[in-house]
């Protein structure tokens, strides 16, 4: 039983949909337990720290995102050969496939942390936190971005062994990990941050050695567990075009993940300026509201995501099988799995509108009031309809990335940056008919909510074509194949 549950699953055979829904379980309580490892955290350095450090350590959650997504994507283009190679059986080439990644992702850390060490007080002015407007907050963002980022190897390493693991069909594992590594983090925070009195150093040391400890078990578990992937002296003779092969297929997907952090950073620092008083001083009902709205949001998108993340190994081992008919089934079939999605987690979020009730699983009672209810339920209630918008975004993004087609993919996360920017610093103002503050009026603020949607539909129209391009190269591929076995 053991042995079938931490097995891999040939994503090439079965019912399609059974398949794909078996493989992206494990995936989906994987990312609901990246969003409990992120909320404990919080939780916790708000219970130990005052004030000050905690505004300091949540600023920092966009800049250290942006450097993190590009080595999430990074990985997770890497591990699309790996998969092909599975579908082909060819275990010498993924475990070649593995040899590169590994070195990759090496020398993507080093650049990745001088880069991000060296950025640390641009992008901390970038987003409004400098040293001359309140020191301790500075202090404890510098702090903790620093350390974050000087552990940047952890979690890179950790997102490759998860992700290649994956690509193998094996998405229980990497579940089980990061179950281990969110248990680790909260007893290390509440030990570091607690009884060892570490602040905000002990944060951040905390997730980082809990990452560090999370990556080297992965890796024990593919050298012991999995024989066949223990390297040989002949893998180290490469095939001709095996590194550049990983960079086209990681570096577009890592650079859309990055990109679509500072998107999110331009919306948030619109959505602050709701706060913005007529004497200049700064309210928190907006950030409140919002903050908690996003939240929510995160868990809602869980499934799609997760969705999204399956079909990517899917594609991939399907066409390294060459069997493009049961790729393009798998496709429609995965859209058919997002509507009834739609249906199950749109309408909780909508339900939990109601008397903003899902405020106070992120907020004390003494901090929601009207306006909070209202900015957050504003949110909600302009986004979740458009949830069948985001499915398709989620799993054309992944499906053109697993059958090798990343250009589209960098092209929808650019499309999805300039859509949300343009609409946050132009269209509420417009809409106001003045700057805006407390005092704008709830249709500029509605219409910086819609800036999300009108950033997913405008990634989704390279992944349309896209995939429409893939579908008529994908006949002709079929046709070739009938011929070829029509011959034999």
């Amino acid at each position: 039983m053991l042995k079938k549950l931490f097995g891999s699953v040939d994503l090439t055979k079965g019912v399609i949909w059974q398949v794909i829904v078996i493989f992206a379980i494990p995936i989906l309580l994987s990312y609901l337990f990246q969003q409990i490892y992120t909320i404990s955290d919080a939780a916790i350095c708000g219970q130990f720290l005052n004030a000050n450090q905690v505004a300091g350590v949540n600023n920092t959650s966009n800049i250290t995102f942006i450097v993190l997504q590009f080595a999430f994507g990074c990985t997770a283009g890497f591990s699309v050969v790996s998969a092909s190679k599975i579908g082909q059986n060819d275990i010498k080439g993924a475990r070649q496939s593995l040899l590169v990644q590994m070195i990759l992702s090496f020398i993507i850390s080093v650049i990745l942390t001088v880069i991000a060490i060296l950025s640390i007080d641009l992008l901390l002015n970038f987003i409004g936190v400098e040293e001359s407007k309140n020191k301790e907050i500075y202090d404890a963002a510098y702090i903790y971005t620093f350390i974050i980022f000087l552990g940047t190897i952890a979690q890179v390493f950790y997102n490759l062994a998860c992700s290649f693991l994956r690509s193998l069909g094996n998405s229980v594992t990497p579940l089980l990990f990061l179950i281990f590594s969110t248990i680790l983090n909260i007893v290390l925070d509440l030990l570091f941050i607690g009884p060892l009195n570490m602040e905000v150093e002990g944060a951040a040391i905390a997730t980082v050695l809990a990452q560090a400890i999370s990556a080297i078990g992965c890796f024990l578990y593919i050298f012991i567990k999995l024989k066949e992937y223990r390297f040989k002296k002949e893998d180290f003779k490469l095939p001709k075009g095996y590194i550049k092969k990983h960079l086209v297929l990681g570096l577009p997907l890592a650079f859309q993940f990055s990109i679509l952090a500072v998107g999110l950073i331009v919306m948030q620092a619109t959505t602050i300026k709701f706060d913005i008083l007529p004497d200049g001083t700064l309210a928190n009902e907006s950030q409140l509201g919002y903050g908690a709205a996003c939240k929510l949001n995160n868990f809602l998108m869980t499934p799609f995501n997760a969705l999204g993340t399956a079909m990517l190994s899917y594609c991939g081992q399907n066409l390294g099988a060459n069997d493009y008919k049961r790729l393009k089934s798998g496709i429609k079939q995965s859209f058919l799995i997002m509507l009834i999605m739609y249906v199950i987690f749109a309408g909780i979020g909508l339900l939990l509108t109601i008397n903003g009730a899902y405020l106070y699983i992120f907020l004390s009672k003494d901090k929601i009031n009207d306006l909070t209810i209202k900015y957050g339920n504003y949110y909600l209630i302009t986004v979740l309809p458009a949830y069948p918008v985001l499915g398709v975004l989620f799993i054309l993004r992944n499906c053109l990335q697993g059958v090798e087609k990343p250009l589209f993919p960098f092209l929808a996360g650019v499309g999805e940056l300039i859509a949300r920017t343009v609409v946050c610093l132009f269209f509420p103002e417009l809409i106001n008919g003045a700057p805006i503050t407390r005092l704008a009026s709830d249709g500029a603020y509605i219409m910086t909510c819609a800036a999300d949607i009108v950033s997913w539909t405008f990634a989704c129209i390279p992944l349309v074509l896209g995939y429409i391009i893939f579908l008529r190269r994908s006949r002709n591929n079929e046709a070739l194949n009938m011929l070829g076995q029509s011959q034999q």
